[in-house]
């Protein structure tokens, strides 16, 4: 078997030399990748030695510098070296000087389900080329003529593919949410969808278990999986970015720290989103400290709306219904127009004067002003704390349930009077509450992923001074990661340090 390498750079899609099984020139950001290739649908990039550009690289299979990676291994040995070998075709000479060593980038693997079709005789043969292949893994990479199979299922009452990338999809959050996204339950029975899957180096080989998992569950709406290191791959198109990956808070980290690290994150986020995603894609921010996070990315990514950015909040509303239904007696679905204003810190408010329970104003229903004010508030603010006490880790399964309601409040009409929280752009408010910064505040949606603030808002003097408090917090996060959103020198003078639910 023989390993071909020719020069990539990726981002560019047409092919700039016809050479059989063999990838071409491609650009990202001035960067140049090889690109080994003789096993149909198996691709690994990383970056080559510019020193040899202008040669066409063959290596026996055994002399492959990735021969022993556990990615081709199991695969390799069906194959004999003694088997058909790939030409290589030289590249222009000339390109040679517009190459130069950067970091080292992030390799992203996709897997074909036909890659085991290609062993004949012992021998390693050139599969014919397909003119619908799609790059995905394992059973996603196999194309399915949807109006094909709607004459004979039903999916031909079935929705335009919706694509979704997921940051952080190894971790515990993503392990609830990519499955209550696959299943139907947030975009609905008729929806199809893609998942695109960002991970780290670190946790690749765990996401690569991930999407094994996704395969295993046959989901009928789960029509494509693909997964990598790279945001400007895994973001090329979305219509929804669920950016949960962060770094948490180390012992002794302070918090500043913590917004200048994830804020990088971030930034970065924010440009692949603003170079490849779909023009309208709806982003909602995870990863703490997440509203200042969804901030740092919005201001990354100018050509984006920014009434498309959402900081989650729907978890502290979550808890914040609960507690109000267990002290009226109720179940929660009695309890409604719950708002969370602010950050999503300890210094978060939980709006019991406008909240409603069974149609009534909760301060009617519950009449105790002292629960209201101190326990209630405090129970919602430090929820998150004492659940990692009695759980040893912070909350996944409730977050995840928590980003499946604040998508479902996108997309399907609020019911009347109603409204939901969430972080978004405070230019232009009715509230009074100072711009351009992300503040959790009432929304409303029509169900086609937009939505309007709530302005039948009551506030009070004790609403109001608490409000003022967390906004005070986020403008000196903001300030805190000017460098970040373009708005000059950083300079962090935070009032306390809050500890952000699940930060820790």
């Amino acid at each position: 078997m023989t390993w071909t390498v020719t020069w990539q750079r990726r981002r560019e899609r047409e092919q700039l030399d016809d050479v059989h099984d063999v990838a071409a020139l491609r650009p990202i950001r001035g960067e140049y990748y090889i690109f080994f290739n003789s096993l149909e649908g198996y691709s690994i990039n990383r970056r080559a030695n510019p020193n040899t550009r202008s040669q066409g690289l063959s290596y026996p299979s055994t002399q492959h510098p990735l021969a022993s990676s556990s990615i081709l291994m199991g695969l390799s040995t069906a194959y004999s070296p003694a088997g058909s070998r790939l030409v290589t075709t030289p590249l222009g000479a000339g390109a040679a000087q517009l190459l130069r060593p950067r970091r080292t980038p992030l390799a992203t693997v996709r897997c074909s389900v036909d890659a085991a079709k290609q062993v004949q005789d012992g021998a390693a043969t050139v599969a014919p080329e397909k003119p619908a292949s799609r790059k995905g893994f394992g059973v996603f990479s196999t194309i399915y003529d949807l109006k094909a199979d709607s004459e004979h299922c039903k999916s031909k009452s079935w929705k335009k593919l919706v694509s979704i990338a997921v940051s952080g999809a190894a971790g515990m959050i993503s392990n609830h949410l990519l499955f209550k996204l696959a299943s139907g339950e947030v975009f609905g029975q008729d929806q199809p969808i893609a998942l695109k899957l960002l991970g780290s180096e670190r946790s690749f080989q765990a996401l690569e278990g991930v999407a094994m998992e996704l395969e295993d569950s046959l989901y009928p709406l789960l029509r494509e999986v693909s997964i990598g290191m790279d945001p400007y791959e895994v973001f090329e198109d979305v219509d929804w970015a669920l950016l949960i990956g962060a770094k948490p808070r180390g012992p002794g980290m302070e918090r500043a720290a913590l917004l200048d690290i994830n804020g990088q994150i971030y930034a970065d986020q924010g440009k692949a989103l603003n170079a490849v995603a779909s023009p309208n894609v709806k982003v909602i921010v995870v990863g703490n400290p997440c509203n200042t996070n969804a901030l740092i990315c919005m201001k990354n990514a100018p050509n984006i709306p920014a009434k498309n950015f959402h900081a989650l909040t729907r978890l502290d509303e979550n808890r914040a219904k609960c507690q109000l239904a267990l002290k009226a007696g109720v179940f929660y679905d009695k309890v409604s127009n719950m708002t969370i204003w602010g950050n999503h810190s300890t210094t978060q408010v939980p709006d019991f004067l406008n909240a409603k329970i069974d149609g009534r104003p909760a301060k009617e229903v519950i009449k105790d002003t002292k629960w209201l004010e101190e326990e209630f508030t405090l129970t919602v603010q430090n929820r998150g704390g004492v659940l990692i006490q009695k759980w040893g880790r912070s909350s996944a399964a409730s977050t995840a349930v928590s980003i499946v309601d604040a998508i479902r409040s996108l997309v399907t009409p609020t019911p009347e009077g109603d409204w939901f929280s969430s972080g978004v752009y405070t230019t232009g408010n009715p509230y009074g509450i100072a711009e351009n910064i992300v503040f959790s505040m009432p929304c409303r949606s029509k169900g086609d992923g937009d939505y309007e603030l709530a302005t039948d808002v009551l506030m009070d003097d004790f609403l109001w001074q608490r409000i003022k408090k967390t906004e005070a917090e986020l403008i000196a996060e903001k300030k805190c990661v000017a460098h970040l959103t373009g708005e000059g020198i950083a300079f962090c003078d935070l009032p306390e340090d809050t500890m952000l639910p699940g930060e820790m």
